[in-house]
């Protein structure tokens, strides 16, 4: 069967292929080439900088034709390796290989293509690329669709920030609120998530096989390579790889980090699965109406149907993103001694969890964009639950010092439906100030919001 997205076992690569299309160049196996290219030029540069008398500085034509081995890399040159790789059995040294392959017309390059991966073993090109793939990743791709969440979500607590609505606390009526200030409450929390994401250390080590330079030193036994390492990895691209320097590593680098980036964005997710349930259910009570879109369909048997599809998608692809999350931050730091290769197979579905995470943020951002208020909807709900008026009225009576106030509006409300009428009257026969009175009588369950909209204007 020939590949294509409708033949695609993954539903990210089929159903939702053009959706993930800025992500997949970062995260996909062509990607992961691409940055272990970008690895091993750095290094390989920088090598020749070190001042050895067998590898001298490359001209500026070399280094130029090297950067454009990374900046330029395409699927041919992806294929290329994939082809090499059949006769190594070993992905590392198929790129090794490929990149030797391009010094060929190049005398400069030939003479010095065993600098190529010098002293390396696979995990420091690979674990260097996979925090260059988290990196571009997470700033160009998850964090922007995140950003676009929240700004549609600010942008509501604003506009809504004086909307009176009715709370619900144990599914039951409650003390009114806003709905700008439900969806700021929202907006808090993700704002706090969203900069725990972003600033979370990218670590990298290239150290040798076991994390004690070994090889290196064996070559040049008084050069200090931990200082070179470090420049390598932490010097900007295009000449070092913009990472932070892991001093202390097994073979591979401990992935500490990484569960810290992945258990940051589930819990960023979970503040969208709660968001998104809570949505849904606002729309199941009519506070929210969803936009209507041609030819699309609701039901297949019911003809009224507008159905909350995409915080319905959004809630499963978040479960989704976060169930392959929680397994990468609880396996990824562990390894048996100085290395075991149950990690290999793990990272890569890296891109699958975030790739759920991102076409969930993109659903959210969807239905948000459908999303019309149903104000009369929400008055007539607040009106209809006039019972919510018992905590301010036994409140003030508090304040005053009358007897049993809690108790009194208890026997009286309880189990009882409630009306402004009924509530008036209540409160005409207090034994309250004049002013006070006044007060509580012209106070609705609309009125009734404390400082909410205040709140929801301040996100």
């Amino acid at each position: 069967m020939k590949f294509s997205p409708i033949s695609a076992l993954s539903p990210l690569d089929g159903r939702y292929c053009a959706k993930l299309a800025k992500l997949r160049p970062i995260m996909s196996e062509m990607g992961y080439m691409q940055r272990r290219v970008q690895v091993e030029v750095a290094w390989f540069m920088a090598l020749s900088d070190c001042g050895f008398a067998e590898f001298k500085p490359l001209s500026p034509g070399a280094r130029t034709y090297l950067l454009g081995l990374a900046k330029n890399f395409s699927e041919a040159d992806a294929e290329a390796i994939k082809e090499i790789e059949k006769t190594t059995n070993h992905d590392v040294k198929a790129v090794e290989y490929w990149i030797k392959s391009k010094f060929e017309a190049r005398p400069e390059l030939l003479a010095a293509q065993e600098f190529v991966h010098f002293a390396c073993t696979s995990e420091d090109i690979n674990n260097t690329s996979h925090a260059l793939q988290l990196k571009a990743g997470r700033d160009l791709v998850l964090l922007p669709a995140l950003d676009a969440v929240i700004a549609k979500l600010r942008e509501m607590a604003h506009a809504f920030a004086d909307v009176a609505m009715l709370s619900r606390t144990h599914g039951q009526t409650a003390s009114p609120t806003t709905v700008g200030k439900e969806i700021a409450n929202v907006v808090v929390r993700l704002d706090a998530a969203r900069e725990r994401i972003a600033a979370i250390q990218l670590l990298a080590k290239m150290n040798g096989a076991v994390g004690n330079f070994n090889a290196h030193l064996s070559a040049w036994p008084d050069f200090d390579w931990e200082a070179f390492s470090r420049k390598v990895i932490e010097t900007p691209t295009p000449l070092g790889l913009g990472l932070t320097f892991q001093p202390y590593s097994i073979q591979i680098e401990p992935h500490d980090y990484m569960a810290e980036l992945f258990d940051a964005v589930a819990r960023t997710n979970t503040i969208l699965i709660d968001w998104s349930r809570d949505v849904w259910g606002y729309v199941s009570l009519g506070y929210f109406k969803q936009r209507l879109r041609d030819g699309e369909v609701g039901s297949s048997t019911m003809p009224h149907k507008v159905n909350p599809i995409d915080f319905e998608n959004a809630e499963g692809n978040l479960g989704l993103a976060n169930a392959l999350l929680r397994h990468l931050s609880e396996k990824l730091p562990i390894s048996r001694w100085q290395r075991d290769l149950t990690d290999s197979t793990v990272l890569r579905n890296i891109g699958v969890a975030l790739g759920y995470a991102v076409l969930a943020y993109q659903s959210l951002g969807t239905g948000l964009g459908k999303l019309e208020i149903n104000e009369v909807a929400i008055a007539a709900d607040l009106d209809a639950s006039w019972e919510v008026m018992a905590e301010p009225i036994q409140t003030v009576m508090r304040r005053f010092g009358l007897p049993k106030p809690y108790e009194q509006l208890k026997d009286f409300t309880r189990g009882e439906p409630m009306t402004r009428e009924l509530m008036r009257g209540f409160i005409a026969k207090l034994e309250l100030p004049e002013s006070e009175k006044q007060r509580l009588l012209a106070m609705t369950p609309g009125s009734y919001t404390g400082k909410a909209a205040e709140l929801a204007k301040r996100v």
